[in-house]
């Protein structure tokens, strides 16, 4: 596993992919935080971070397919899935450390926005005058999502041995899940139904935990959703190597 998380790491900061990632990331949720009048913190009055936590989950659903694509396609296209799975490494030690390798770029991705944060501290009046304790949670909350789009891109990857394919299938299937299920949920027709199915929505799930109070029941279930995908990943990865 360990062996397999090196691999993905070296091979990221390599290519030029990674770089051009990072870039376009911090660039589109600092146009949106800082320049475009219609979420620009300057013009909205007020030192907080709810516009960057609202933005970057939906451009984490599009990146985070394009980092996680490659993962388990390419390895089944270019033949050398079966030819790792020789090595005294099982399935599920493969998957691992291709998702952990995935997540922390996740991580590294996010680190360089608590400049943001640092700014709208000083920026607060007086200096400090900002919900530290729901940034925080939100964090929390954008990496908990990370996992998941992670693991699901990861899946959709062992859908296809083709990358664009894998791509837009992981789009959806992240895009299904942040925003479909609480579309859905707001149909009347569900009635009393329509709170515990809106709960299951990951958008409602980062929702509550940006409250500034992480609860272990959203964390639970955020981390049991990774854990799902990552179990129907290594599904995939029997059938291909039957």
């Amino acid at each position: 596993m360990v062996a397999i998380f090196r691999k993905e790491i070296n091979s990221f900061f390599s290519s030029p992919v990674a770089y051009i990632i990072m870039a376009v990331f911090l660039t589109a949720v600092g146009l949106m935080l800082w320049v475009f009048p219609d979420t620009s913190l300057l013009d909205y009055g007020y030192a907080d971070m709810s516009v960057f936590f609202n933005v970057t989950p939906y451009v984490m659903l599009f990146l985070i397919p394009a980092i996680t694509m490659r993962s388990i396609a390419e390895e089944v296209r270019t033949g050398t899935l079966e030819w790792l799975l020789t090595k005294p490494l099982s399935r599920r030690g493969l998957i691992l450390g291709k998702f952990g390798a995935n997540w922390l770029l996740v991580l590294i991705l996010l680190i360089p926005t608590l400049l943001y944060y640092y700014t709208v501290y000083q920026l607060g009046n007086p200096v400090g005058n900002t919900d530290s304790a729901a940034i925080l949670s939100s964090y929390v909350g954008l990496l908990l999502l990370g996992g998941v789009f992670v693991a699901i891109g990861l899946f959709a990857s062992s859908l296809n041995d083709n990358q664009v394919v894998a791509f837009v299938l992981g789009v959806f299937f992240c895009f299904l899940l942040y925003v479909g299920i609480s579309s859905v949920a707001a149909f009347e027709f569900w009635g009393i139904l329509s709170y515990p199915l809106s709960w299951l929505a990951l958008d409602e799930q980062y929702r509550i935990l940006g409250r500034g109070l992480i609860d272990s029941r959203n964390v639970i279930y955020l981390l049991s959703l990774t854990g799902l995908f990552l179990f129907l990943t290594e599904w995939r990865l029997t059938a291909h190597t039957r």
